[in-house]
């Protein structure tokens, strides 16, 4: 964050008339209320028109038929799929791993600059504050691939986590991936430290924070997965990876390590408050147990996991047992929306209908894609709710049109209705989104680029 010269009061941006749903402990909501920001920071949120008499008022919105928000955090992606939308339409996941890993092993630096800002774009769009992205393919001579992302990041104004992945087992270790895109587990190590040491910023506000995410149990030796721990404790960092997908990675743990995944993440030193993973469809009372009682987060990604029909996780029961869970659009092969505001009403639907009607309601959807996703990254003490001290990363989802005006409950509206429009997101009090359009791109631009690289990619990959 750029701090503000203590002697020069920080000018203020004021949203009145609108409800307010802060997501904060109590869940506290006002039907009519103001959000006062100054210095990239809430200052205050409360019932009623803002505080009179207040000075340095730099911009003052009037948020009549407005549910304001925090901003939605998105906590598992693979931002370079957006090249490959639309392939292996009919396949689970281990078939679609083995149909696009030989296009995927093509990509380089443009593509994946490219494929970044087509995602990070829909995202930001759609109410995004804080992305997060898992990349894990890094074809040998292919360029700063991690560093293609956060420029694309940078450039869109969105809050950032880069999960530095790795793969360590090719086709010729039994993997699925080819041999050129992957790397040693040395290599891997290695890289991951130095993602660490050159981006990492740990500091309030940070606008960029690196994990260290060895991909999934299937394409990562044992080795890289402790090392990985290791060093992400040794350097403060989060760990994340891909973790109780599918019947069949079930299925491969306990032929391989002799355990359920669950056993085998506990072996490896991989549960903990610092320790996030992708999905976990099929766990059972005592893997939801081992996550509650070690912290370890959940990404919840019910489109992608409906997609690739691999099941419906647990949330209502993860969430009573006390585990963190966020939600996440994973990458835009399993998910071509792209989108995560839409999965909070895919998260609520397809949880009703595993777990009945009360599975899981609106409010826990928005708590879900909000604060959830923050406690999921470690960073519930900055984002992830509307209060006085945190960082002003809010959206104003516009509910008075055709979509919404005949829903009172503006909660309802926003999780059970169409997709609702952005009229403004703030980052750090920034705004990214003014009237549904990014404020710091030409999303145009961006959209026919990503239509070139996509061509391109297909072209080399021999699909054209």
């Amino acid at each position: 964050m750029t701090e503000q010269d203590p002697a020069r009061p920080a000018p203020r941006l004021v949203i009145e008339n609108c409800a307010i749903a802060t997501v904060d402990a109590d869940g506290t909501e006002y039907d009519s209320g103001h959000v006062v920001v100054a210095g990239g920071v809430i200052e205050s949120v409360g019932a009623g028109p803002a505080p009179a008499g207040l000075a340095d008022v730099a911009r003052r919105i009037d948020g009549t038929g407005h549910l304001a928000t925090p901003g939605l955090v998105n906590t598992h992606h693979h931002f370079y799929q957006w090249l490959t939308r639309g392939l292996a339409q009919d396949s689970n996941l281990f078939n679609w791993l083995v149909e696009l890993y030989p296009t995927w092993a093509r990509i380089d630096e443009p593509m994946v600059h490219t494929a970044a800002s087509g995602s990070l774009a829909m995202m930001v769009r759609g109410g995004v504050t804080t992305a997060m992205d898992h990349h894990y393919v890094f074809p040998r001579g292919a360029g700063d691939l991690l560093g293609a992302e956060i420029r694309a990041a940078a450039d869109l104004g969105v809050r950032f986590t880069a999960a530095r992945g790795s793969m360590d087992r090719g086709t010729s270790d039994g993997g699925l991936p080819p041999d050129f895109a992957v790397e040693s587990t040395e290599e891997a190590l290695l890289a991951t430290e130095a993602a660490i040491d050159t981006h990492h910023d740990a500091s309030f506000g940070s606008m960029l924070q690196i994990a260290a995410a060895p991909c999934s149990p299937f394409s990562v030796s044992t080795e890289l997965m402790r090392e990985a721990a290791r060093l992400a404790r040794r350097k403060g960092v989060r760990l994340h990876t891909h973790g109780s997908e599918t019947v069949e990675e079930e299925k491969f743990c306990h032929e391989l390590f002799g355990m359920g995944p669950t056993d085998y993440f506990e072996s490896t030193g991989w549960l903990g408050d610092d320790v996030w993973m992708a999905h976990c469809v099929h766990m059972n009372d005592s893997d939801i147990a081992a996550f509650a009682r070690t912290g370890t987060g959940v990404a919840h990604c019910p489109s992608s996991n409906a997609r690739l029909a691999a099941g419906i996780a647990r949330v209502p029961d993860m969430l009573a047992a006390g585990v963190p869970v966020g939600l996440g659009v994973d990458g835009t092969a399993s998910n071509e929306s792209g989108e995560l505001h839409t999965e909070l009403r895919n998260a609520l639907l397809i949880n009703r209908l595993g777990g009945g009607e009360k599975a899981l309601n609106a409010r826990q959807a928005l708590r879900l894609g909000t604060y959830g996703g923050a406690q999921v990254l470690g960073r519930a003490t900055e984002i992830g709710s509307l209060e006085a001290g945190k960082l002003a990363d809010l959206v104003l989802w516009k509910l008075d049109g055709i979509g919404h005006a005949s829903i009172a409950d503006p909660v309802a509206a926003l999780v059970f209705g169409a997709a609702a429009p952005v009229t403004l997101s703030l980052v750090g009090g920034r705004p990214v989104v003014e009237d549904g359009r990014l404020t710091r791109v030409d999303e145009d631009a961006i959209a026919k680029l990503t239509r070139s690289e996509a061509r391109r990619l297909a072209h080399i990959a021999g699909l054209a």
